[in-house]
């Protein structure tokens, strides 16, 4: 599930605890967590309603300006979700990104975790040259370090993601860059 930026800030802020979304069915369920730019959210409900279900005031808690934005999105065929949120608490993953003091069982774990990662993919080792290609690279867009790899754009955007679990790299507004721990990392792999 993706928020604007201007809704993610409201979220931030406590503004935003809601969300609608058309979808074939639901990318997110009630007790479970979504991660965002603003910290984790936990998903309280998840439920279809009516567009009749729809209030003004629901759609300002969802940061539309009205409860005609709200219902104007998304194919119209599809179910109307309601999702009802609130901020958890910070992404584990920044705090992790920040620690570039890594400990030998830590390092391990790492290695071993790309060397699964290198592995289990059909493209052959990926790791360290997405790590050297962000760090050459930053700021740099997805469709564009895809290319001079000779990847395609969403599987190469998997990757980098599977990366930023591991702490080794943060989103930009337009591509990526090495967090701290990253750095750490890439320097070991030299």
């Amino acid at each position: 599930m993706l928020f604007r930026q201007d809704v993610l800030r409201r979220i931030g802020e406590g503004e935003v605890t809601l969300a609608f979304r058309r979808w074939l069915r639901p990318t997110v369920k009630a007790g479970g967590t979504l991660r965002t730019r603003v910290g984790v959210l936990a998903i309280e409900s998840v439920e279809v309603v009516g567009e009749d279900e729809v209030t003004e005031h629901d759609a300002r808690r969802a940061g539309a300006e009205s409860r005609e934005a709200v219902l104007s999105e998304g194919p119209r065929e599809r179910a109307l979700y309601r999702i009802e949120f609130r901020l958890a608490g910070p992404d584990p993953r920044v705090a992790l990104r920040e620690r570039a003091d890594i400990s030998p069982e830590e390092r391990a774990e790492i290695d071993a975790r790309l060397s699964r990662l290198d592995a289990a993919s059909r493209h052959g080792p990926w790791t360290r040259t997405v790590l050297e290609l962000i760090a050459e690279r930053p700021a740099t867009r997805a469709p564009d370090l895809a290319a001079s790899l000779g990847r395609e754009t969403a599987p190469f955007k998997a990757d980098v993601r599977k990366l930023k679990e591991l702490g080794l790299t943060e989103s930009l507004e337009v591509g990526y860059r090495l967090s701290p721990r990253g750095k750490a990392v890439l320097a070991r792999l030299d």
